[in-house]
């Protein structure tokens, strides 16, 4: 592979600056002189006020998205290098990720080309490595299974079944209930023995199956006799479950015989400790390909998570194609230097893409259908909207200042305006389509992070204002989710959204579901107002917060730091009075992939933690034990 022609090295020092400052120093390694260039990088540490930089001119910044030109006249020979330094940052560098993701010049010619991007170093202390963030562990009884089970009474055996195969008689829903958890297993783990046999196997065990209309739903039972297996339960969830258990147990018995063995007689008895067990996917910072969302529905399913929630659309692209406008998939996903979306989050030179077709969102929802999952779509509004707005600019007001306000983010004016009926015009055919591909329940519409100050400058919201008898922008929010929670109702599903839907008076508390991530507090709150809450605070179930306090530990930090022994012990219920403790109905993971720029990093900041939350969704908080899932938790898989 050929080396990059042009590198930037880029430094943080806590001086120079209320928030520190960056010294950025661009190589040329090329073999020409490089002049009348201009040098874009990306990074979450984003540069404030123009006049704040040293031997450099500010051209121009998008939310993360930041160019420079060098001062007139600077030209760079071979082996020379150009510094500059930005001293006005809107936060503290806190770790190695915090500085430019990617980089690019743009020549006099207008050609652009990448720019090597080194790590983020640190100027005048120490640059720790991270810990070791996961002990050995320990275990008290000898099994492989994850989430732990409510109540389990086994002894272990001194050997394994090669499979285990159903008894004669087995009925063929059972029978494709197994298959279904073949195929699971082969996906997951392709080289590894599948426990499973459809056929009588010697040397294997039966496993008999029984309908149990007495157990709970998603529950099951599972009792080891020396001849066969048998497995209870009263719905198709508990029966994939107890199937999943009992491949783990055969799976760690196999792959690691001197520390996990196969249970020789003994019970099981399992049910779910919350009826919501989800994992939030955000696709629109980076994209996924199909085949990892698919990858990833089954890994939820080995660890018997029963949501998807799928954050399809924010500032940075629109992922969900919709026949009525594909304008939302060819303008609303491009981002690139000549494209109509910047340059994000680690993109460079080159354009990037990427969105769901229909046909690709109905083989995923069938998957997730197939392994017990709901995959409940987002669409975020009003905030969050800028490749909306890009793509379709008619929904703007356009007597409205063009930087009147900007997200927490740094988007400009990026919120559907509410006085706009072509917007909800616009949205009811979005849902339309959506309610066709989603059988889910709910319908998720974000509703967070509405910069304050938002359509205060826009005409058309000050009449509407005028004309309604409110004030502010969250009495405009609320005004604008109560219309869309009268679409949804219309069209049979129920709103589904972040914690700020409660803000400017809200929506009515029936047949929502709001979630709170600001801090565990806003859940309690959320419900004394009559709502359902699913609790997924970022101070314990955000994924793509760093999990060490060390430098060179990856990640964001704006909700502190959160190692997986944290997220595991966090209890989400916390001081939940008993009387709310029915509207508190689950627990959630959420990937934000602002920091996500490879499958390295995805791996090594989802896991272990998306397994600790959802034993924490699963597991009774009286048979958690941090040791045990640590001795277990190495067997899961990965992306």
């Amino acid at each position: 592979m050929q080396s990059a022609a042009y590198h930037l090295e880029n430094t943080w020092s806590p001086e120079g600056g209320k928030h520190g400052r960056l010294t950025l120093t661009l190589f040329n390694f090329s073999g020409a002189p490089l002049s009348n260039f201009r040098l874009a990088y990306t990074t979450l540490t984003r540069f404030i006020d123009p006049k704040v930089c040293e031997n450099a001119v500010f051209v121009r910044r998008n939310a993360n998205f930041h160019e420079f030109a060098p001062p007139a006249g600077l030209s760079l020979a071979p082996g020379e290098s150009w510094t500059f330094t930005v001293s006005s940052l809107h936060r503290v560098a806190k770790h190695c990720t915090d500085g430019a993701k990617s980089a690019y010049i743009t020549l006099e010619d207008g050609r652009h080309i990448n720019v090597f991007t080194s790590d983020l170093l640190l100027d005048g202390r120490a640059s720790e490595p991270p810990p070791v963030l996961l002990p050995e562990g320990r275990l008290e009884l000898p099994f492989a299974i994850q989430p732990w089970p409510a109540s389990i009474d086994l002894k272990p055996g001194e050997g394994f079944p090669v499979a285990l195969y159903p008894a004669k008689g087995t009925d063929a829903a059972s029978v494709k209930a197994l298959a279904t958890a073949q195929a699971h297993f082969r996906r997951l783990f392709p080289t590894s023995h599948i426990p499973f046999s459809l056929v009588a196997v010697p040397q294997g065990k039966a496993l008999r199956f029984v309908e149990r209309s007495a157990l709970a739903a998603e529950a099951y039972e599972l009792s080891f006799g020396a001849d066969e297996i048998t497995l209870a339960f009263s719905d198709d969830a508990g029966r994939l479950y107890g199937l999943t258990t009992l491949a783990q147990l055969l799976d760690g018995a196999r792959r690691e015989p001197g520390k996990f063995r196969f249970p020789a007689s003994g019970s099981i008895a399992d049910q779910p400790r919350y009826s919501w067990r989800g994992c939030h996917l955000d696709v629109s910072r980076q994209f996924v390909p199909k085949a990892d969302v698919l990858r990833l529905l089954d890994i939820l399913a080995w660890l018997k998570l029963n949501i998807f929630h799928w954050h399809l659309t924010d500032d940075e692209a629109w992922r969900l194609e919709i026949r009525a406008y594909p304008q939302l998939t060819t303008l609303g996903v491009l981002r690139g230097p000549d494209e109509p979306l910047l340059p994000q989050l680690g993109n460079g030179a080159e354009p990037v893409g990427g969105f769901y077709s229909q046909d690709d969102v109905r083989e995923i929802v069938a998957h997730a259908s197939a392994l017990g999952i709901e995959v409940v779509p987002e669409i975020d509004i009003p905030g969050h909207s800028t490749a909306t707005l890009v793509a379709l600019p008619d929904l703007a007001d356009g007597q409205e200042a063009p930087e009147s306000y900007h997200s927490v983010q740094g988007y400009p004016n990026n919120a559907l305006n509410p006085a706009i009926e072509s917007t909800y015009e616009f949205l009811a055919k979005v849902f339309d389509e959506m309610v066709e591909l989603f059988p889910s329940q709910y319908l998720h519409i974000g509703g967070d992070e509405v910069a304050n100050g938002s359509w205060l400058a826009s005409p058309l919201a000050r009449k509407l204002m005028e004309k309604e008898g409110i004030s502010g922008t969250f009495a405009l929010q609320s005004y604008f989710l109560r219309r869309i929670k009268a679409m949804l109702s219309k069209r049979g599903r129920k709103l589904a959204g972040w914690n700020e839907v409660a803000h400017g008076g809200g929506v009515d508390p029936e047949s929502t579901l709001l979630m709170a991530w600001e801090k565990p507090e806003v859940g309690i709150e959320l419900a004394r107002e009559g709502y359902e809450v699913v609790m997924t605070p970022g101070q314990a179930y955000y994924l793509d917060m760093v999990q060490a306090d060390a430098w060179q530990e990856p990640g964001a930090s704006w909700a502190g730091t959160v190692p997986p022994a944290h997220t595991y012990a966090y209890e989400a219920e916390g001081d939940f009075p008993e009387e709310l403790r029915h509207l508190m109905k689950g627990v959630q993971a959420c990937i934000w992939q602002e920091n996500y720029t490879s499958r390295d990093y995805f791996n090594r900041l989802v896991f272990p933690r998306l397994p600790a939350i959802a034993e924490a969704a699963w597991t009774p908080k009286a048979q958690k034990d941090w040791l045990r899932f640590a001795a277990i938790v190495p067997l899961s898989p990965k992306l």
